[in-house]
């Protein structure tokens, strides 16, 4: 997979799901909460208003053989953490 800088630079991601079926995101941000790296990500579906999309969430992890990947996040209280993390640094970039 490429490294999250390159991926960064891309326009587009697109992630298969468990049904085999591909979505296409863009990356908004990457943030670090308690050293943990995390991709924001907003979905570009056409059937989806760009304004009624959710942003999503994956944490950066490393695969068995050192490559970078994202991964869903289990825990709760850990995603509450970051999506409250990304929301402050968006209310901040607004007010400045």
């Amino acid at each position: 997979m490429a490294e999250m800088d390159d991926i960064l630079e891309s326009e587009n991601i697109i992630l298969v799901d468990e049904e085999g079926e591909e979505h296409t995101f863009i990356m908004l941000d990457v943030i670090e909460v308690d050293g943990g790296e995390y991709a924001i990500l907003q979905p570009l579906d056409e059937d989806v208003d760009e304004e009624e999309a959710e942003a999503v969430i994956l944490k950066i992890d490393k695969d068995e053989n050192g490559e970078e990947i994202l991964t869903d996040i289990e825990d709760d209280d850990e995603w509450e953490k970051v999506a409250d993390a990304w929301q402050d640094a968006m209310e901040a970039e607004a007010e400045e």
